[in-house]
Formats: C-alpha cells, structure tokens, sequence
C-alpha cells in the first residue's frame, strides 16, 4: 500500500492542531472587528525565541497602577522590556501621564514615538530626546536572567530614571538586582499569563504599594 509511507497524526495531535488554529482565526477576528484594543495585553502575541512572556491582566493592571502612584501627577513612565505594562497604561486612556516602551520586538512600533527601539546589548544607545534623569518611575523586566543581561539594563535604567526603579526578574537574581540596582524584594508576587518554570519577583528602592 503506497499510503503506509505517509505520516499520520495521531486524532491527539489533530485535535490540538485544530484547536490550534481556532484560536488564530478567533484572534485574527478579533483584530479585524471593530471592538479590537490594540493596547489589550496579547494584542501582539509572545515571541518565545525572543524570550517574551507576558503578565497576566491582574499582574499587569497593578504594576501599572504602582507606577502611576510612583510617578505622580504629570509624571513621564518608561517601560524597559515590558510592553504589558506599557499596553496596560495606555489602556487606562489618562493623560496625566505620559509613557514610552524602550523594546528589542519591532512590532510595538504600532505605537508610534512612544516606541523606542532598545537592545539591552547596547544600553546607552538611545535617541537624543531620552534626556538623562527625565522619567520619574523605570520600569524593566530584562529578558534573560543572567547578570549580563541586567548589568546591561542597570545602565539603562540608571541613566532614564531620576530615582524610582522598579524591577521585574527572577527570584534568583535577588543578590544581583541589589548589587546593581539597590533594589530590595517585595512581597507581591508578580504572575504570566502562561506559568513559568522559574519563580519571578518584582524589585523596588522606593517606598512602594507592593508591599
């Protein structure tokens, strides 16, 4: 029988498949009608090989909302490697807040001059309008838990912020983010909409709602 050479998937395999692609024609629809926000949390999926993994909404919704409060009124966010707290704030639709989303992923640049194409490699390597000390929070969730990779945000971070930082990495880097940062642990334990392997903590120097 000629057909014994063919690969078949077993009815498992299919029926993941096909639920599977459900879920993007439901999305694709999703963005087509005309209730879409494109500033949703998951508007733009994750990109694994980018190391992306978003927050969860309830996440998400507070650690915007702690910025808000940190920064004050007329207070300027920036959003370092975490587009869902950026997407969050710009769902509140306020204006006494102004934001910026500093992002390796080119596909934020949906938002126009907020986005700030950022690669943690080259952390001084920002446009000329990112004044030294002009955002009164920083937000960063650096991608990759190595100490490479926050030194490199530290930088960063050091040079946006008048002061307030808040941080967002794995309870591993715990010594690190106070050696680099002179951040300290908080008790509110930050949660992804797809559960990861390695605990995840959030780091602040300020007094903060997070506790």
């Amino acid at each position: 029988d000629d057909d014994d050479d063919i690969p078949q998937l077993s009815s498992h395999t299919l029926a993941a498949l096909q639920e599977f692609y459900l879920e993007q024609q439901q999305k694709e629809g999703m963005k087509t009608s005309q209730g879409f926000n494109q500033y949703s949390v998951g508007s733009i999926e994750e990109d694994w090989q980018l190391s992306q993994f978003w927050y969860s909404d309830e996440t998400a919704s507070c650690l915007a909302n702690e910025a808000v409060v940190a920064a004050g009124e007329g207070g300027r966010i920036a959003c370092v490697s975490a587009p869902s707290v950026y997407q969050k704030l710009k769902e509140q639709d306020r204006k006494d807040f102004s934001v910026y989303i500093l992002e390796y992923d080119r596909r934020f640049a949906v938002y126009g001059e907020e986005f700030i194409f950022y690669d943690y490699n080259h952390p001084l390597n920002l446009p000329e309008n990112l004044l030294p000390h002009s955002f009164d929070i920083v937000i960063a969730d650096p991608p990759y838990l190595s100490e490479e990779c926050l030194q490199k945000t530290a930088e960063t971070i050091k040079y946006l912020t008048k002061g307030k930082i808040l941080l967002c990495t794995g309870a591993i880097m715990e010594e690190q983010a106070a050696q680099h940062l002179g951040v300290k642990i908080c008790k509110f334990i930050p949660k992804h909409s797809r559960n990861l392997a390695n605990e995840f903590r959030c780091y602040v120097n300020y007094a903060s709602g997070l506790d």
